[in-house]
């Protein structure tokens, strides 16, 4: 049918790379646009977008964007989004800003689930409640308790983004932009500048809602198997309340440089006394033409794979070696803007230095053009980027996702949604000019690059007085504004803050709860769904393979035991992980390999795995070896994997000293952006031997040893090979290790001897058994970093306290985070986030805060934990929710790989089917009993837990008040 619901078909075609119908309609009566994806898979995605570019960096469109999902006409809750996330089966449930976008998507394998998402996002987005209230809750607003009290900014978003400026590396990629653009809205901070934030005023907010939140200006995306009819009918009803209506959101050009431009800025730094304060970081930044050019697209991120994509890139080779900085910095590629740009450049550099490194990337390029780009490394980024358009693999993300964003990288600027989606035609256009022996890649480097004028350098140096001064600047700013009040204007933000204080605390009404749709308890499967997998051994080693649909694509991988090794090497295995594919052999120099491994397979990496058993709670350390290729070049993957566990020359120095410096400056620049997980990592460290071991492996202990090791490089090298060797033998064995397989019936049969021969080779050495005896902190801690926001974090080991694991305790933290954690940290207190993660096989409880203004209310908060479940009262709905929202969590949809991966991990844990269909028994039989009987054990967690606390705000200080142990950090 070429009309439906009020719609017109505009275009229909076959998107074979997708195996999907794709249809673009129109709405007749707003112009509203839909892109309608049909195709067989079950996580179905939904979302609607607008055009949002901003004037200013108020952050408009980012509270915006926080503040239609708090209330809506037909769900006058205070928080629908948390509703959902309470209790429903969704796949995924955000919302995020871009630069000129606003993108609202949700996704559900479960149909009515799926619809119930679609209903509640459509009126949040269309018709919010967006009261002022919601816009102070959201954006920022001034914070006085006491008429004697100074006057503060609180707000979710302004705290979001001080965490955000806390971050070099989100600085250095913002300002990177910024240079480019600095005549249009990409030139501005969309997401907020927290100076610029309190500039904005509520009419200010109603305003761009009513500008730019409208069908006409929106691009409605549907993916996945169900039915396209309903698509449209369940839009049309919001639709049809709107006319059309000429939106001003065009997103312009920016006009071309006459010369280049450089930017000089500082970053928040430690102290110049400390030992960790970080080194300037640099990047240059070239405007490229617009996203949607297809074959330009698709050749520029072959060109980025070409130049930094791969260990061995002739840019990335040429930086890393020379000495001047630590890692990569830039963000390489961005293609997601309507127009592209490339950045790139070095961290930890010299800021005198920033000259050298300009001229080395220049001289590189430039000879790269001029004498040409080795053939092997053409072949292989090309394959690189074919494999991943054909993969199509978007990790925990649902495809249809991956494919909304893509499509929206044209459709947003009024070109065709699938120029940049059916790739075969691009693809076949780069690979027949290649042929015919087109210097392309070259002639890209001599016309955007070296040769265009419309390029910036920008230069982040270390400022250790930046962030005191941030800090007074904001309270002069506020004793102005204070200065300026009268006793009744003082007054009125005394009152203000008590009332939104109430709105907060008062709960939504029975009534108003009700109106979220929701699944019931008869909706959900009773059985946990399997994972395909048949166990074989051959030569003592357990063999698991995966039968499931995988594209053509092979999945493999070898998981060596780290248990022979001593407690002292341990940090070693993560390098020792790098190494394999980064240090080359004796047959083939790092560059030849990594050029051989892109061009012959979709990659092979090495990660540390570390957990508990069940039951035992024995830890268990695997080095996982994984390789990934089509079913065509199988035995090319075998032989790779055979060649860098078996040959890595381990004794290239500078190889590996470079491998260390990179990863010490990105533990470095990961600490600000992802501070709450440093601090879980740290807490389950504290009470499990796993815990430990990842510790050791990743976290905070980890960084002080890559720093000791950077600096044992150079006097100790050979005590340093002889320890790399001594772990290289202690994992890389025969002995206890895994290989598990997932492809389709025929990649598994094509695989068979495969996996056999690389059983083979592998080394018999005898088996040992290190007793790893960690030393568990006592003490509460607390790790400074200059950021103006804190990580907050107390945990303890309910096991130890006495409590014996039951499935209600996924339900319990489901609600606990959601609601008493969610309105305490976050609504309240203004942190961006609060988790409450629970490990069933260790018994490790984290409670932990993200991008926070407070410390002291944060722990009260976690110690107030056990009372509100001691007190809660929940009807039969709540209850329910919050069981199938447990549910969702543990039936999460997972892609191929993943499948693969979840099933061999769980035999290792002996984490049975049995065992996980009690779990799932146990989850929809919770009760509200179990709700307050577990309150006993989290007094005792709050009695005896253990606190880490990281940040720059009042965090010293409140160490020394309680005396807990201060590390310096950064």
């Amino acid at each position: 049918m070429t009309e439906q619901f009020g719609f017109e078909l505009v275009d229909e075609q076959r998107v074979e790379e997708l195996a999907t119908t794709a249809r673009l309609w129109k709405h007749r009566k707003t112009g509203a646009q839909v892109l309608s994806m049909n195709n067989a898979d079950e996580n179905k995605v939904f979302g609607v977008s607008f055009r949002t570019p901003p004037s200013d960096s108020t952050g408009v469109a980012h509270i915006l964007e926080h503040s239609v999902l708090c209330g809506s006409e037909k769900f006058p809750v205070k928080e629908p989004f948390v509703e959902l996330l309470k209790g429903s089966l969704q796949t995924f449930l955000n919302a995020f800003t871009y630069p000129d976008k606003t993108c609202y998507p949700v996704a559900s394998t479960n149909l009515q689930d799926f619809y119930n998402l679609i209903d509640v996002y459509l009126d949040a987005a269309f018709f919010p409640l967006i009261n002022e209230q919601i816009f102070e809750q959201e954006g920022w607003h001034y914070h006085v308790e006491n008429v004697e009290d100074p006057l503060s900014y609180r707000g979710v978003v302004y705290n979001e983004m001080r965490g955000a400026y806390s971050s070099p590396d989100s600085v250095l990629h913002e300002r990177s932009q910024q240079s480019l653009f600095p005549d249009i809205t990409y030139g501005l901070d969309s997401g907020g500048d927290p100076e610029v934030i309190p500039q904005l005023t509520y009419e200010q907010f109603k305003n761009f809602h009513e500008t730019y939140y409208h069908p006409s200006n929106g691009r409605f995306f549907f993916w996945g198997d169900d039915d396209e009819a309903k698509r449209l009918e369940k839009l049309s009803g919001t639709l049809e309340r709107f006319s059309a209506l000429e939106v001003d959101s065009y997103v312009p050009l920016q006009e071309e440089f006459e010369r280049p431009v450089a930017l000089l800025e500082g970053y928040a730094a430690g102290p110049a006394t400390s030992e960790h304060q970080g080194r300037a970081m640099f990047t240059m930044n070239w405007l490229l033409p617009e996203t949607s050019e297809a074959e330009l697209n698709l050749a520029f991120q072959m060109l980025e794979q070409i130049l930094i994509g791969m260990p061995a890139s002739p840019l990335r080779k040429a930086l890393i070696e020379s000495g001047l900085g630590e890692d990569l910095a830039g963000v390489g590629l961005e293609n997601e803007l309507r127009q592209m740009y490339f950045s790139t450049g070095l961290s930890g550099i010299k800021s005198e230095n920033a000259d050298v490194v300009e001229a080395l990337i220049f001289d590189t390029l430039n000879g790269l053009a001029k004498d040409g780009i080795d053939k092997e490394c053409i072949e292989a980024a090309v394959n690189s980027i074919e494999f991943d358009l054909r993969e199509n693999n978007s990790g925990r993300f649902p495809v249809g996702l991956s494919i909304m964003v893509r499509s929206l990288t044209t459709w947003l600027y009024d070109a065709d949604p699938l120029a940049l989606i059916a790739f075969e035609e691009p693809l076949n256009f780069i690979k027949e000019r290649l042929a015919n022996g087109d210097r392309l890649f070259e002639d890209l480097i001599s016309a955007f690059l070296v040769g265009n004028n419309h390029r910036t350098t920008v230069l982040l140096v270390p400022d250790e007085d930046l962030q005191e001064e941030r800090t007074k600047r904001v309270e002069k700013r506020l004793a102005e504004v204070r200065n300026e009040m009268s006793s009744a204007d003082v007054a009125a933000v005394v009152e203000n803050t008590a009332l939104l204080q109430k709105m907060q605390q008062t709960p939504d009404s029975d009534d108003a709860v009700a109106s979220i749709p929701r699944l019931t308890i008869e909706d959900i499967p009773a059985e946990n769904k399997t994972i395909p997998q048949k166990e074989a051994a051959h030569s003592g080693v357990a063999v698991y393979t995966h039968d499931l649909e995988t594209n053509g694509v092979v999945y493999a991988s070898a998981a060596f035991d780290v248990a022979g090794l001593e407690s002292s090497l341990l940090p070693y295995v993560p390098l020792l992980g790098r190494c394999l594919t980064e240090v080359g052999t004796d047959k083939l120099d790092f560059v030849e390999l990594g050029m051989r491994i892109a061009a012959k397979t979709g990659g092979i990496s090495a990660d540390l795995m570390t957990a508990t058993t069940i039951g035992e709670r024995d830890p268990l350390a695997k080095l996982v070896v994984y390789g990934k290729a089509t079913e065509d070049k199988v035995s090319d993957l075998f032989e790779l994997l055979q060649t860098v566990v078996l040959d890595a020359k381990l004794d290239n120095k500078e190889r590996f000293r470079s491998i260390v410096l990179e990863e010490k400056s990105r533990i470095e620049q990961g600490i600000v952006p992802s501070g709450h997980m440093i601090v879980m990592s740290h807490l389950r460290g504290c009470f499990d031997v796993a815990g430990w071991v990842a510790e050791q492996t990743g976290g905070i202990s980890y960084l002080g040893f890559i720093r000791t090791l950077a600096d044992r490089i150079a006097g100790d090298w050979d005590e340093v090979l002889a320890d790399l060797e001594h772990v290289r033998a202690a994992i890389l064995k025969k002995s206890e290790t895994i290989i598990s397989v997932t492809a389709e019936l025929s990649g598994l049969n094509a695989v068979d001897s495969l996996v056999k021969g690389f059983i083979e080779v592998l080394p018999e050495r005898p088996v040992e058994s290190a007793l790893w005896q960690p030393t568990f902190a006592t003490a509460n801690e607390a790790f400074l970093i200059p950021a103006q926001v804190n990580y907050v974090g107390k945990g303890a080991d309910l096991y130890a306290l006495g409590y014996k694991y039951h499935g209600s305790a996924n339900v319990i933290f489901k609600h606990l985070r959601m609601g008493w954690l969610w309105d305490q940290v976050r609504v309240q207190g203004g942190a961006y986030g609060a988790f409450a993660a629970f490990d069933r096989s260790t018994g490790v409880l984290a409670q932990v805060s993200y991008r926070d203004p407070n410390l002291e209310n944060t722990l009260k908060a976690f110690d107030g934990s056990a009372a509100y479940l001691q007190n809660l009262k929940l009807g039969k709905a709540e209850l329910e929710k919050a069981i199938i929202g447990a549910i969702g969590d543990l039936d999460t949809h997972m892609l191929p790989d993943a499948k693969g991966s979840a099933a061999v991990t769980r035999k290792m844990l002996g984490d049975t089917e049995a065992m996980r269909q009690q779990m799932r028994d146990e989850i929809l039989s919770t009760t509200l009993d179990h709700f307050h009987s577990f309150a006993d054990v989290l007094h005792a967690a709050a009695e005896k837990g253990h606190i880490c606390v990281l940040g720059g705000n009042g965090v010293r200080e409140a160490a020394e008040t309680n005396g807990w142990n201060i590390s310096e950090i950064l």
